[in-house]
């Protein structure tokens, strides 16, 4: 066989898979500049149009989410506090918390209400179940309020069941003390605390907590520790109650 009959059947043989492999190879480099000038395109067009920023979305709709639930919570408060003011005998004025110091905490707070509403020093501050504290001074629109908590506050009080007298201490923190006079009074813990009826300060019978423990070996004569029923800790709306005419006993 000659060289010249060698190379024309080894064409004859193999062009056709020259020919696709060249075609498969122009094929993926058409594909390729093709893809590759698409993707430019849409960058390009991308370029010239903004594209809206989800955070800013999503913060406001947070945002709207958080005023939502902070209205609803104020107005459970608030529908609580009108239901504990519908039940009591007492004329009394609702009205906000304004103002309260944390290095004074358990002591003052600041309400917003004053004398241009008939508001005086010794009005009557209570809260959804029970008492407060009272009005110290007022200015025209606001008024300093002396909670039951303060260590200079003292409250007459008894216990509802055995009728057991004493005065009600702040101890600057969430609990206060019962000072009894009788040496051997009748209290266990559980037992409801109300006002005196011979304070010449608060309204008769206004429930100011429970007994929560006894020290019998208190010295000249029992104490307890009373835990409150108000939220002192937590108040953001109270009822002021202008305290004159000795009013009907109220319910503990």
């Amino acid at each position: 066989m000659t060289r010249f009959e060698f190379l024309h059947r080894w064409w004859q043989r193999y062009t056709p898979q020259i020919l696709g492999g060249v075609g498969v190879v122009s094929l993926a480099v058409y594909l390729q500049t093709s893809q590759a000038w698409v993707l430019r395109e849409m960058y390009r067009g991308l370029q010239g149009r903004q594209v809206p920023d989800t955070r800013l979305t999503d913060a406001r709709v947070q945002e709207l989410e958080t005023q939502v639930q902070e209205l609803q919570t104020q107005n459970r408060q608030l529908q609580t506090l009108l239901n504990y003011q519908q039940k009591m005998p007492l004329a009394t004025v609702a009205t906000t918390v304004v103002g309260r110091s944390p290095g004074h905490w358990w002591q003052q707070i600041w309400v917003g209400e004053g004398s241009s509403k008939g508001m005086t020093p010794g009005t009557v501050v209570l809260a959804p179940g029970g008492l407060v504290g009272r009005v110290l001074d007022v200015t025209p629109h606001t008024s300093r309020v002396l909670l039951v908590t303060d260590p200079s506050s003292k409250v007459g009080v008894m216990v509802n069941r055995s009728r057991a007298m004493g005065i009600l201490v702040g101890q600057g923190t969430g609990q206060v003390v019962l000072e009894f006079f009788d040496k051997n009074p009748d209290v266990k813990p559980g037992d409801t605390i109300v006002t005196s009826p011979f304070s010449t300060i608060f309204p008769a019978g206004i429930g100011v907590g429970k007994i929560e423990s006894i020290d019998w070996r208190a010295m000249p004569a029992p104490q307890a520790t009373v835990q409150l029923y108000a939220p002192v800790e937590r108040l953001e709306w109270v009822l002021l109650h202008s305290y004159g005419a000795k009013p009907a006993l109220l319910a503990p």
